[in-house]
Formats: C-alpha cells, structure tokens, sequence
C-alpha cells in the first residue's frame, strides 16, 4: 500500500487520479462511500469485482479514510484479505501515523509518502529524484517571486490572483478548523486554537514560548503544546528543533515554527525563511521517503545568542548549514563558519533571493559562500 499525506488542497487527489485513472475512488467524506466503507472489506472487495479474473490488478484509492476511528483495522483486513489482488493508495490531510488509538498495526504493509507545496526544482523538472543532489536547472527569477507572493499550493499559484488567493486562504482555514479540528480531534474551542495559529503566522521563525503563547491564548502551556502538535498533524505549521550533538553552549530545547503555506506570513524577512525552510523540509522528507536516506532539518543556536537558521542532518550527521538572508547585504553571517567548524559539516551556505541564477553546483563548494536561491533550491526537490 501507499499512504499519501499532505495539506489540504495541495494536490494528493489529483496526483492519485493521474496516477491511477481507473482506480475505484472511495472518499469517507461522501455519505454513499461512507456506507461501503463501513460495511467493511468484503463491500470494497465487491465494488472492485475480485471475484473475477482481471488484465491488471485493480487500484483501490482511499480518501480521508482516517477519520473513520477504526480504519488501521479495515486496511489490516483487507489488504490481508486480498492485498494480492489489487493495490491501494490512501491519502488524507493529516498525519496518518498520528491515529494510533487502537487498531490493528500497518507496520510493513504500507510506505509513506509526503506531499508538499509546489517548489523551484518542482516547476523547473518535476520528476523524483534518484540521488539527494543534482545539477541545477534554471528559473526564472519572476517565477520566484510568483511562488513567494502567492504559495507553492496549486490553485492560488496558477490562478496568480490576489483577489483568488485572500477568498482561498480564508476558505482553507475555515475547513481546516471547521472539519479538519473539529471532526477529528477532541479540541472543542476551535476558536482558541484558531487565534493560536494566528499567533504562530506572525512568529514565523521565531522561538517558540510557550508560556507567553498560553498567557495570550489563556490556555494552560500543556494546552499550548498539545494543539501545537495538532496543528502540526493537520499540515497547518511544522516545527524545527535545536541541533545540540557536538555543539558547545547550545539551545537544546525550544523549537522555531513555520507554515506550510508560507504566503500567510506576513513579513518580507520572515516570509522568506519560511519559504527556505518549506525547500528544506520538502527535500528532507522526499529523500527519506524515497529510500535515500535519513533526513531531518534543525537550526543551530547557542547560549551566546550565535545562530544558523538551518542544518541539514543526513544519516545522523550534520550535513550542510543554510543562512536565509532576505537582504543585499553582501557579508556573510559570521555564525555560519563558526558553526560549520564547531558541528564539521562538509558544507554551508547563505541563501540569497537578489543574486542571479549561476549554472553551477552549489554542492561543489568547500566554504562558507553566498549562493543564488535560484541555483541552490533549483538542486533540492
């Protein structure tokens, strides 16, 4: 099996159906697949007719199926029963390893995929990789400036459309909490975890506290943490924690936070960031999802106040540092060498939107550079 994960409205349905055309799509949000769905594997086995000989094994694709509470145990079912015979794609808009409660472990019977907004090497060639890094390839700059400005989710990037994207961000938002939160979780003041997403957009990048952000919202910080990590199922933020392995003085606990639709970030410096960090975490959940390795993204700070934004760690090694720097400035972050020595990282660099794509890899530089995000990003995912 293949279990599809994302945001919502970021395209996991439409991927499924040209994947698979002549699938059999069952979506729990429509009353009449709900009712097959509940009348358990057999329903599905018939709507498929695999009682009969078949040319190719039929595809079975499951939307939204994790909101029905006994779902591991349906999957576990049937793909006992006849996974054989067919093969089944399921996709949601929450983290599908967060519904643990209960059922039937899936553990090996299934591979996970991670699906996230359009990105620059996405637009400029969007086949998977086979390696983590390859050649750079050429983007318009205006192309950039259009994925920042309105986001890398398909509807609001392709329509171009300031009037399309404020209608589509606030019909994403009611959803998200409307169904999403509500329909699946036991929070019951959506309002408040509402206003707490609100905060988080304008604290892009920062630390998160916890303790100011449950004074604010006047919940406990337990409460805080728990609807921070729901938002996080839902593919509302994401958060980045603290690399603190052979770093001296370092910040070993407080995570930053990021959207996963960066264009709700308010701030140039911020919404720029954001819109590295969303490159980054795509390239590190992509190369782990796709058997390449193993991934993570963290920044770099320490008790002095010196700070790298990101690090790349590949197989439990520091990998490459990235600096996102939303200026002109031509001086690097002097935290960047002294960070890169301290962890040794092979790599590190200082992402800069104004320079000018150069054809050449960034991966090939042996110091601390200033590099185009044209070209770096253009190597990613």
């Amino acid at each position: 099996m293949v279990f599809l994960s994302g945001p919502r409205q970021v395209g996991k349905t439409t991927t499924a159906r040209t994947a698979a055309p002549k699938a059999l799509y069952v979506n729990w949000d429509e009353p009449d697949d709900r009712r097959m769905i509940l009348r358990g594997s057999r329903a599905l086995a018939e709507a498929l007719d695999l009682s009969a000989v078949q040319r190719r094994r039929p595809v079975l694709a499951l939307d939204e199926i994790h909101k029905y509470s006994k779902w591991k145990s349906l999957l576990k079912g049937f793909f006992d029963a006849y996974g054989e015979q067919c093969r089944v794609v399921v996709t949601g808009s929450a983290r599908l390893s967060i519904y643990k409660r209960g059922g039937d472990s899936l553990m090996g019977r299934y591979f996970p995929y991670r699906m996230h907004p359009l990105s620059i090497r996405e637009i400029a060639d969007p086949a998977a990789p086979n390696r983590p890094i390859r050649r750079p390839r050429p983007v318009a700059r205006e192309t950039m400036d259009h994925l920042l400005r309105f986001g890398g989710f398909p509807e609001p990037f392709l329509k171009g459309s300031e009037r399309f994207h404020r209608r589509w961000q606030a019909l994403r938002t009611e959803l998200l909490f409307r169904e999403d939160v509500r329909d699946t979780t036991r929070v019951m003041d959506t309002g408040q975890m509402q206003a707490l997403a609100e905060l988080l957009a304008e604290q892009a990048g920062q630390l998160v506290n916890y303790s100011s952000l449950a004074v604010q919202i006047r919940v406990s910080v337990d409460t805080i943490r728990r609807w921070i990590a729901t938002l996080e199922s839902f593919y509302y933020c994401f958060t980045v924690r603290p690399w603190h392995r052979n770093l001296a003085k370092s910040l070993r606990k407080q995570p930053k936070a990021y959207l996963w639709d960066w264009s709700c970030v308010a701030g140039a410096g911020a919404r720029w960031e954001n819109f590295i960090a969303a490159h980054l975490l795509k390239a590190a959940h992509a190369w782990t999802d796709l058997g390449l390795g193993r991934f993570e993204l963290a920044y770099l700070r320490d008790t002095t106040g010196r700070e790298v934004d990101f690090v790349v760690i590949r197989d439990g090694r520091p990998w490459f540092l990235v600096e996102a720097k939303s200026g002109s400035r031509r001086e690097l972050n002097p935290a960047l060498g002294h960070m890169q020595a301290q962890i040794g990282a092979p790599l590190a660099f200082q992402v800069s939107p104004d320079l000018d794509y150069v054809d050449r890899d960034c991966f090939s530089l042996k110091r601390p550079m200033r590099v185009p995000a044209l070209t770096l990003l253009s190597q990613l995912v």
